[in-house]
Formats: C-alpha cells, sequence, structure tokens
C-alpha cells in the first residue's frame, strides 16, 4: 500500500518485497453504489416477554420491542443465541458492553484494554476513500467512573481505534454535521497520486530496478485514468457511482445538546442517513445511550426513574422505552429504503445491526440480542430467523467473520473465533 492524507492505494505484486496478507478487495462495483455499516446500540438490554421473532418473509411475526421494523420484515435477520465469553466474566454492565464489537479480554482494575472493534477494523481497511473514516456518534455523553473493579469507559463506548483507545464518542448534532460537511472540498478530490507522491518516493528507494520500473508504469497508468475521468466530469459525463446527495438537504443543526431525547437521537438519525447518502461515510456507529445509562424519557411520560433502573422493572413503561429506541432503527431503515441508487435501495445496499450487551436488564450475556436490517448490496439473505441456541458454534465474532467477508476483508481470526457462521 502506498499511504497519503486520506488516501490508500494498493500496489501490484513486486518481487522485491514480501506479501503480508491479502489486500481488502473493494465492495463496490463500477456503476453500483458501495456497501455501508452501522451499528445502533442502547444498553440494559430489553423486555424479556417481548424481544423474539418467528416464521420468515412477510409471514415473520415479531416481539412488541421489535413491532417498529415490521415494515421491514423482508429485510430483517434476526439472529439470537450469540454471545461474548470474555463478556460473561465480571458479570456486570462495563464488562459485558467494552468488548461487544470485538469479543477482546477486558482489563479489570480500574485499567482500559479491550480489542480494536469491527467498525474500526473495516474504517482502517474500507473506509479510507471516503472523507470521513468513520463516524462515531453518541446521544449520552461517557462516565470516567469504575464500578465494580471496571471502567465505565467500557460501558460507555462500544467503538474502539486500538484495544487502547475507545473511539471519540461525538454527541453533538451540530459537530457531526460539521465534521461531514464544514470543509470546502473533502480530500478525495485531490488527484491519489498527490495524495501519495511522498510515499511513493520513499518506497522507490527500497525496491528492485525491475520493480522501480513496474512502480512507474503502474503509476503512469492511474495518473493516465485520472485525466480521462477528469476530462468526462467537465463533458458532464458519469463514471460509475455517484451518491444521490452532494450537499446536505437538512440545516445545520443547532449548538449543544437538545434537551429534548427524542430530538436529539433523531437527529443523529438523520446525520447517519445523510452521511450514507452523501457517501461522506460508509461506516457508522451511533450509540442511544450507555450501558448502565442515566437517561429518562419525559417524551415518553417515563421521568420518574432512570433508564438503568427501569430496566430491572419489565414493566409496560420498560416496554415503551424499548420500543421507543426500535423506533429510532426503523426510521433509519425506512428513511434509506427511500433512498434510490439504481436498481437497489440504500437500504439494500447497507447492513444495520441493532444489539445491545445482553438480552434482559437482569444482566444475561449469555444471549445477545443482535438484529439486522439491510441487503449488504445483494450479499446477505434476508427475512430470516437464526437460532444458534445450543449449538458449538455461537459466537458473535463469528457473526462478525462471516460480515467482515461481506466487505472484502476476510480473515482467518477476528476476537475469539476462527469459524465463520455459515448461514449468514
Amino acid at each position: 500500500m502506498l499511504r497519503g492524507i486520506g488516501v490508500t492505494m494498493a500496489l501490484p505484486w513486486m518481487e522485491s518485497m514480501r506479501v503480508w496478507g491479502a489486500e481488502a478487495g473493494a465492495t463496490a462495483v463500477n456503476g453500483q453504489a458501495p456497501v455501508r455499516m452501522a451499528v445502533l446500540f442502547s444498553g440494559n438490554g430489553f423486555h424479556k416477554d417481548h424481544w423474539w421473532a418467528k416464521g420468515s418473509g412477510k409471514e415473520m411475526e415479531l416481539g412488541k420491542v421489535l413491532e417498529p421494523l415490521l415494515p421491514h420484515r423482508e429485510k430483517l435477520l434476526f439472529v439470537k443465541g450469540l454471545y461474548n465469553e470474555e463478556a460473561l466474566k465480571g458479570n456486570i454492565h462495563s464488562s459485558q458492553t467494552g468488548n461487544l464489537l470485538s469479543g477482546a479480554p477486558l482489563e479489570a482494575g480500574g485499567g482500559i484494554r479491550s480489542g480494536t472493534s469491527i467498525d474500526q477494523l473495516l474504517a482502517q481497511n474500507y473506509g479510507q476513500t471516503t472523507k470521513v473514516p468513520s463516524l462515531v456518534l453518541g446521544c449520552e455523553k461517557g462516565n470516567p467512573s469504575v464500578h465494580k473493579n471496571y471502567s465505565m469507559i467500557y460501558s460507555s463506548h462500544i467503538s474502539w481505534s486500538s484495544p487502547t483507545t475507545p473511539t471519540p464518542l461525538e454527541v453533538y448534532p451540530a459537530l457531526a454535521f460539521d465534521r461531514l460537511f464544514r470543509d470546502a472540498s473533502s480530500k478525495g478530490d485531490k488527484s491519489v497520486l498527490d495524495a501519495v507522491l511522498e510515499d511513493a518516493t520513499s518506497f522507490r528507494k527500497s525496491i528492485s530496478t525491475s520493480d522501480q520500473q513496474k512502480l512507474d508504469e503502474y503509476l503512469s497508468s492511474v495518473r493516465e485514468v485520472e485525466q480521462r475521468i477528469a476530462g468526462a466530469g467537465k463533458r458532464g459525463e458519469l463514471q460509475g457511482w455517484r451518491p444521490t446527495l452532494d450537499k446536505p438537504n437538512i440545516p445545520r443543526p443547532a449548538d449543544g445538546i437538545p434537551q429534548d431525547i427524542a430530538e436529539h437521537m433523531r437527529l443523529m438519525c438523520d446525520i447517519l442517513v445523510l452521511a450514507f447518502q452523501t457517501d461522506t461515510t460508509r461506516l457508522c456507529t451511533l450509540k442511544l445511550n450507555n450501558d448502565h445509562s442515566s437517561l429518562r424519557f419525559p417524551n415518553l411520560n417515563v421521568d420518574y426513574m432512570i433508564h438503568h433502573l427501569l430496566s430491572h422493572q419489565e414493566s409496560d413503561d420498560w416496554l415503551k422505552v424499548n420500543r421507543f429506541f426500535l423506533e429510532q432503527f426503523g426510521y433509519i431503515a425506512t428513511k434509506l429504503d427511500g433512498i434510490q441508487e439504481g436498481e437497489r435501495s440504500a437500504l439494500d445496499n447497507s447492513v444495520l445491526m441493532y444489539c445491545s450487551s445482553m438480552l434482559t436488564g437482569s444482566h444475561d450475556a449469555t444471549r445477545l440480542p443482535v438484529a439486522i436490517l439491510g441487503k449488504g448490496g445483494g450479499k446477505l439473505e434476508t427475512g430470516r430467523v437464526l437460532d444458534y441456541e445450543g449449538k458449538p458454534n455461537r459466537k458473535m465474532c463469528s457473526l462478525y467473520l462471516s460480515l467482515l467477508d461481506k466487505f472484502g476483508l476476510p480473515m482467518n481470526k477476528f476476537g475469539d473465533s476462527t469459524e465463520r457462521l455459515s448461514e449468514i
């Protein structure tokens, strides 16, 4: 790879350089929209009687928590019975959340060590072609305290850029919007070769004479293609796929954090959709609240108790809050499904995964709630319920290995798994 600011360019095979592994293949075929991935999270699990799905396709039945997804059940993949073994060691919120997207062991004693999460692994390999490699959003600020020997940073972050670095969480809608659109031009507007020129000059000194010739020929061909594309653009011709929007179609949100939690969540959902629609990023995590959350919900007339305590009640109000969260997931799906990108909708070209770090408020992490919407660019068979309870391979990281394949990033191991879920 040659690297520059905002650019990573794959090189052809060379006799004088060792090959360190398979390169990440691009999923965007010429003329087709790219595949996106978003992970939505809410803490403290769900009502034990109402998180379920059965049947298939148009006949799929959904529990009351999942009813907001009924319009999209033909594009739903409901997965039950998966778990992270490392998350069972502490049996508290922090120890069950910090490795939700990595399956990694967590350091106790107030220290910070987890594992690189699947969204950030994709950002480092697949997300470099967009202005923003990944967008990490939240609706509740992080908690830096320690609870029962585990840092609450774990319960505040699901996205990790490295084992010791939780990815910075943006909770201000205006700042998230600015990150996407404030610059006058994106890094992708510059020549690829100009961006990697310094790295190419340095790299040339370390290879054989025949490889230098091969490199020169390769770079010349890339420059020729760039010039042809630039010329075609001036003639008004479209080359390959282009996003359906080239600038925001909603106003910049007001500064600060909205005091209305419903407004806050809806703004973040709109920003996620806009980021995908403009191809400003292809990877996003949206943490609707923390695990061990202190949010209240006056918009639902449920402001007498914080979310964490409410999760132990299994009441009608708990169900009401559960449905409110899933309504955000359904809202994103509806918006994306209304954006046509050739033969498919933006939802068909996405993988949207909703999850929590426990099935119920009683800390049951032996079976994690997972719901996936979207067809992954035609690579996911949806309208199905997959039950892994009692099966030998039921690791969350097995699911992640399968999803990484859909993004052209096959791996032999991720987290604690070396085996894919063959049904995905």
